[in-house]
């Protein structure tokens, strides 16, 4: 366990370091959340438990047998034009384990075209693509499970193409008294072909490693649920260009822009330090009212203090939902508050086969 622990690490920290070399990151669509249970607990169900295959999306060790001939589709109409949705189904085979495939795909809309003199050209689209296969195997004897996915990446934005392969590995933990921890890395790999024919030019995936835990209280109808993300970077603080508090130019470039949140009001030593560990923590509950229909609500720190407005706070980084079974058929909804204009509703269909 603790050799597959090194190797997880390892495979991270490694990408990390050859991917520095290139500039910002790319297919940042992979960090959207595209299921309705995810996104309703704060963006990520990588330590769940439980025979619902949009699971697999967060975290690909969370791939069972429960999930076998099990299909799901969910759907997002997100700001304006803007849409995604995300396919996933799931088979189980005897004494080999589990795989799973799905489908993710962002739509970006329709766009029109313009030369360098502003005269009209052709109209074009933009999207992105993600085919994943997954495959999940416990081991023996054991409460622990390892999965892959292996991605393709496709993404055309007009007449520039660009194509990755990238692999999430998962170990996940699970017991009896339904205490769920799962580590994993995701988005481990590389951009074969970039946006730009320039040499030297190389895109960043958006890799990541995180831990997640969950649990559900004895005797009481609630599951908690946590995960600390980008467990090998610690510094997540971001000062948005528009926080001018203080400036009297917001374009000013001899003093630096500081985070004027109340974190900062408390001392450098303490508030930078609370609120960026903050900014790696996802909390979430699911309130089980029945055996098949339960409550979601969740909060992302991070997302909040990249979302707010330096004059209006409002309720960035907060989450809800719900979800139902009726035999064969499930159905999830979820309410993503992104920024004081704009929200996020995903909505999922599951049936069995």
């Amino acid at each position: 366990m603790k050799k597959l622990i090194l190797i997880l690490l390892s495979l991270n920290f490694t990408s990390a370091l050859l991917s520095q070399i290139g500039g910002t990151k790319s297919y940042r669509f992979l960090d959207i959340p595209m299921t309705a249970r995810a996104a309703a607990l704060g963006g990520n169900s990588m330590a769940i438990w439980g025979d619902d295959v949009n699971l697999i999306y967060s975290n690909p060790s969370l791939l069972n047998a429960s999930m076998s001939k099990q299909v799901a589709f969910n759907y997002s109409n997100y700001v304006g034009d803007l849409n995604f949705g995300y396919l996933a189904y799931a088979h189980h085979l005897q004494k080999y384990g589990t795989v799973g495939g799905g489908l993710q795909f962002f739509n970006y809309g329709k766009f029109k075209g313009y030369d360098e003199f502003g005269q009209p050209t052709n109209n074009f689209k933009a999207n992105d693509y993600s085919i994943n296969l997954n495959y999940a195997k416990p081991f023996e004897d054991s409460s622990f499970q390892i999965g892959v996915a292996l991605k393709t990446i496709i993404s055309q934005y007009d007449i520039y193409k660009s194509f990755g392969n990238a692999i999430d590995f998962g170990i996940t933990y699970h017991s009896k008294k339904d205490l769920v921890f799962s580590i994993q890395a995701k988005n481990v790999g590389f951009i074969w072909k970039s946006y730009s024919n320039v040499i030297g030019t190389k895109e960043a995936l958006p890799q990541t490693v995180q831990l997640g835990l969950s649990y559900k209280v004895p005797k009481a109808p609630f599951r908690l649920t946590g995960v600390y993300d980008q467990l090998l970077k610690w510094n997540l603080k971001y000062v948005s260009p528009v926080d001018t508090s203080g400036k009297s130019n917001a374009f000013s470039s001899t003093p630096s822009k500081v985070d004027s949140s109340k974190w900062q009001k408390l001392g450098p030593r303490f508030g930078n330090g609370a609120d960026n560990f903050l900014r790696h923590i996802t909390v979430g509950a699911e309130i089980l009212v029945t055996k098949n229909f339960n409550l979601r609500i969740a909060y992302n720190h991070r997302r909040q203090r990249e979302m707010i407005l330096p004059e209006r706070r409002g309720a960035n980084g907060l989450s809800v939902g719900f979800g139902f079974k009726v035999k064969h058929f499930g159905f999830a909804y979820s309410f993503t508050k992104m920024a004081f204009p704009g929200n996020s509703s995903i909505f999922s269909f599951s049936w069995t086969i």
